[in-house]
């Protein structure tokens, strides 16, 4: 699956309406809620990884390339 941004941007908007509304100095909650989303956006992420080796069956060397998307 690819990154989301739009659902990461939606989030953090959620989150900042939700604390406009608080009484009391919530930066902790604050924190923890926009590192869970950061971490959810990360891990939503797809590696795609091109390989090319060379050797035998039981002796490989190589190297890799590629993205996040």
């Amino acid at each position: 699956m690819a990154l989301d941004k739009a659902t990461l941007k939606s989030t953090i908007e959620a989150i900042l309406s939700d604390m406009e509304e608080r009484d009391t100095d919530a930066k902790s909650e604050f924190a923890e809620r926009l590192s869970d989303a950061i971490d959810i956006f990360v891990k939503s992420g797809e590696v795609n990884v091109t390989v090319s080796t060379t050797g035998t069956a039981s002796a490989q060397t190589g190297t890799g390339t590629g993205n996040v998307s």
